[in-house]
């Protein structure tokens, strides 16, 4: 497979190598000279947030938060905190 540089340095990777690479718009690319020959690489960035997920056990947010809080406020419960009514 062939392809033209541009005047602006830029090449179009064929359809194919683009469809066999996973190349899609926005990935990119690291390219290097070797031995006279041109090798471009994918650019895997290394998210430290994402190696986290997994780590720990599912949990039930609304319940979590719910017994975190302690039950639904009432009058009842200032009277048996404060002995008397307001």
């Amino acid at each position: 497979m062939t392809t033209i540089v541009s005047e602006k340095g830029q090449i179009t990777i064929p359809k194919a190598l683009r469809d066999s690479l996973g190349l899609v718009p926005g990935t990119e690319l690291d390219f290097e000279e070797r031995d006279g020959q041109l090798l471009g690489r994918r650019v895997v960035r290394d998210d430290p947030l994402t190696r986290l997920i997994g780590l720990l056990p599912r949990a039930d947010v609304d319940a979590e938060l719910a017994a975190q809080r302690g039950p639904k406020w009432t009058p009842r419960i200032d009277e048996s905190r404060h002995g008397h009514r307001r």
